[in-house]
């Protein structure tokens, strides 16, 4: 009963604030590995032009015991859903991914507050009637329980198409800073703070942190660019003062809510804060809306995320240069690097069929023989009450450890016959075949378990699926290398996922990985692997961290910009080829659209490096010696 009083009690403030709720949403759901929400906001009916982009926002309250989180592990987005992973025709540039529309705004969601999402939507061009589903999910452990929502949205010709009635009166917009530094607020201009995303933050010094604030146009006047600002409205007319956020895409009309997201440095000094920002609509002050966020500053804050010692043993060195590249033979061989495939759960009914092309062996954690199988001959695997099971087929088996799916030969290829991209998915390709080894391993500090594909650092870069085999020649091998230095750092540094006994995932949070499938279909990344073999980006001769996205808004990010510390080698720089289009993704690092340019206008992978990466040097630490 006291449960049911929680959500009724909060059912009738929503209802209050003017928003649409399902009192059911994410009631009748049971949890789910510590993951379930109360969808508490949203943009249920949406009205657009063909062509048009409007951005569209959701809330949910975390009644679940496990805290989100929006940039590590299983961090939680919303997915397109019904079927799952499939393309929407609303998908903007802007998404995170084709199938994977956002993020969650807030860095960190804790049991009991809410959390939100916002993206943005683009019109096709057929004017129609549209029914968008989508999901909450935490990646790679659960899709999470009350988090499925439905967009109804109706797609008219640009003449017709419904938008939100404008009140009669607006108010009035300033046509010069001082003027609206000194115009006074029309008496139907009001608003109030109905929803925060957070109480009380919890940051490092000049730590950046993302914030959303619900307000309600509680005035006559319906707004059209809202800004949210530090300090005094004429400070911030004439740029002296820090303008935070400013939305003009959309208008919200009396009674309506305006959902803002923003982002802000937390202070440099150690204590208790207090944050503060104000509202203009079209210029004018909202009288008495003032937005205290409370900022509590650690003092023991690492000034730079960047680790600087390797924890795996060196062999000996053979130094020497080949032209630009520095030879640095630190590894004799490639490293072996273990890659997260996929959980085992509801999309492979918790268990997984295996086999390979070669003869095989089935062996435990510690290297005991289990079975041995001819070529193409299947076995079902799965975990379950502290036990690994098999089916060789001789009925079920069972082992006390890790179960290791080994061909006879190196780098034959293994298939997981049961998981199929096409089908749970949408995708144009199974991608459920690897090579080497391949193995079924529970982890307990996330309940979930994984099959790790376990194989050489070349081999593995074969199956990157983060550009396509008709790019540029320069482009690939510029990505190539970049991505393997990246997955070099994570092999040697090993701490993001030690917990979990793998050093890489396979999924966007690391690097989209696809195995042989997209090796058979991409020669040219093939060859872009064999001609930049064991090289990576270093500096002062370690080596770098190498973040890259899609596409800059005309220039990248400084690593202080984003994150916090400094990096040296990571500062902003120009990029023209992406002038006047959308940031899609961080912004740190290698932008791919503005490398793809540079190597399409002549510009060789060597010098696109160092065109993003300031400083920086190129190594060669071993030789693939990969069939």
């Amino acid at each position: 009963m006291e449960a049911f009083r929680k959500i009724s009690g909060l059912f009738a403030v929503v209802i209050g604030m003017g928003l649409v709720l399902s009192p059911f949403q994410g009631v009748l759901a049971a949890p789910l590995k510590g993951y379930e929400s109360l969808q508490v906001a949203t943009s249920a009916k949406v009205s657009m032009a063909p062509g048009e982009s409007k951005q569209v926002s959701f809330g949910w309250q975390n009644i679940g015991t496990e805290t989100w989180n929006r940039d590590s592990g299983a961090f939680v987005s919303v997915y397109t859903y019904g079927p799952k992973y499939r393309t929407s025709v609303f998908q903007d540039a802007s998404w995170f991914g084709s199938t994977q529309p956002a993020k969650l705004t807030e860095a960190t969601v804790r049991p009991g507050e809410a959390g939100h999402i916002a993206f943005t939507l683009h019109a096709p061009k057929t004017a129609g009637t549209y029914s968008e589903t989508f999901n909450l999910a935490a990646e790679n452990v659960a899709w999470i329980p009350g988090g499925q929502f439905t967009i109804a949205i109706t797609v008219g010709t640009a003449s017709t198409a419904v938008t939100t009635p404008a009140a009669t009166t607006t108010a009035p917009a300033a046509t010069t800073a001082t003027t609206t530094a000194t115009t006074a607020a029309p008496s139907g201009l009001s608003g109030m703070i109905l929803l925060k995303s957070a109480k009380k933050l919890t940051a490092d010094p000049n730590q950046t942190l993302s914030f959303t604030v619900g307000i309600k146009n509680t005035g006559t006047f319906t707004w059209k660019t809202r800004e949210l600002y530090a300090g005094d409205l004429q400070s911030a007319s004439s740029g002296s003062s820090t303008v935070v956020a400013t939305k003009s895409s959309d208008t919200v009309a009396p009674g309506g809510l305006d959902l803002i997201t923003f982002s802000f440095k937390a202070p440099a000094t150690k204590g208790a804060h207090t944050v503060v920002y104000h509202m203009s609509v079209d210029g004018a002050q909202i009288p008495d809306l003032q937005i205290d966020i409370p900022v509590e500053v650690t003092s023991d804050a690492p000034s730079l995320n960047v680790p600087s010692t390797t924890t795996q043993p060196r062999a000996s060195r053979r130094s020497g240069s080949t032209g630009d590249i520095v030879t640095d033979l630190t590894e004799s061989v490639d490293p072996t690097i273990r890659v997260a495939l996929l959980t085992v759960d509801d999309e492979t009914d918790n268990k997984v069929d295996i086999s390979c092309e070669s003869d095989w062996k089935l062996v435990d954690g510690n290297g005991g023989l289990l079975a041995e199988l001819d070529a193409d001959e299947p076995v079902e695997a799965f975990y379950k009450r502290n036990r690994y099971w098999f089916n060789r087929g001789m009925g079920l088996e069972q082992s006390n450890t890790y179960l290791r799916f080994v061909p006879d030969e190196e780098n034959a290829v293994c298939t997981i016959e049961n998981f199929d991209r096409t089908v749970t998915r949408n995708s144009n390709y199974p991608d459920n075949q690897f090579r080497n080894i391949l193995e079924l391993r529970y982890n307990a500090p996330h309940d979930r378990t994984w099959v790790i594909n376990e194989l050489a650092m070349e081999v593995y870069l074969r199956g990157l699926g983060e550009t396509s085999n008709i790019s540029h020649g320069d482009f690939q091998r510029a990505l190539i290398t970049v991505a393997r230095t990246y997955a070099y750092s994570m092999w040697q540094h090993k701490r993001k996922h030690a917990d979990e006994y793998y050093d890489i995932s396979s999924y966007a949070d690391d690097q989209v990985y696809k195995g042989y499938g997209q090796e058979a279909r991409s020669p040219n990344l093939v060859a872009a692997v064999k001609d930049t073999a064991g090289v990576i980006v270093t500096y002062e001769n370690e080596t770098a961290i190498t973040p890259y996205f899609s596409r800059s808004d005309g220039r990248t990010r400084s690593w202080s910009e984003v994150w916090y510390g400094d990096v040296p080698y990571l500062q902003g720089v120009s990029a023209p080829c992406d002038k006047g289009k959308t940031l899609w993704g961080h912004g740190v690092g290698m932008s791919a659209s503005e490398a793809l340019c540079q190597a399409n206008n002549g510009k060789n992978w060597k010098d696109i490096i160092k065109y993003f990466y300031v400083g920086v040097d190129l190594t060669k630490r071993w030789n693939d010696e990969s069939s």
